[in-house]
């Protein structure tokens, strides 16, 4: 049956190096698989992101905008993959708007909530691998050669503050969350991503 997975870590944990991987892996057990991210995965998202991730704006807005695109990446794509019975991979999702918005910039959870409620009630993710570094070594992973967007020019408080949040959604939901310790080497993360992959009950996707 279909499941929705996401991938959450804070920039540089190095969860964006494992989605193909993953995907290649469900492929070859003969399922259907889409990949796509967050901000972002439809043409409105997409335009959304560029704003999101290069604008100064209000937190408030930053946190509809974030909502917004991702009101429109569910009815657009995952709602319909999983209905067709697709496998869907997205490159974050609603924990990393709690993680960033609500961890890095403070925004209270309960706004978040407020959010999460109205735009997807009924749908959570089956499986949510969160990829955890220190943030030294997060930050000696980011890309020197590219320009960093606003969230990835943040101070060191702010990835602390994003990573203890997404730890404690972590603990939270320990039923959907599994913590990848992603200091060990490409090779050793997807041993691990292995047997996360083939542990997976084989139930309908998507509701709780």
């Amino acid at each position: 049956m279909a499941k929705f997975i996401t991938f959450e870590g804070i920039d540089g944990a190095g969860k964006s190096t494992h989605i193909a991987f993953v995907a290649d892996l469900l492929r070859a057990q003969g399922l259907q698989v889409i990949t796509t991210r967050e901000p972002g995965g439809t043409t409105l998202g997409e335009a959304l992101r560029e704003v999101l991730l290069h604008q100064k704006m209000h937190l408030e807005t930053e946190a509809m905008l974030m909502f917004a695109a991702r009101r429109e990446h569910l009815a657009q794509v995952i709602e319909p993959a999983l209905a067709r019975g697709d496998w869907v991979i997205s490159d974050r999702f609603t924990d990393a708007t709690f993680a960033y918005q609500g961890g890095g910039r403070q925004l209270p959870l309960a706004k978040l909530e407020a959010l999460e409620q109205w735009v997807h009630p009924h749908l959570q993710p089956d499986l949510t691998l969160l990829f955890d570094v220190p943030l030294e070594v997060a930050r000696t992973r980011l890309d020197a050669t590219r320009t960093l967007d606003k969230f990835e020019q943040e101070k060191a408080d702010f990835f602390a503050a994003t990573r203890a949040e997404y730890l404690r959604r972590a603990a939270q939901f320990p039923e959907r969350f599994r913590v990848i310790d992603a200091t060990r080497t490409i090779a050793e993360v997807q041993q691990e991503l292995k047997q996360i992959i083939s542990s997976l009950p084989s139930q309908p996707g998507g509701k709780q």
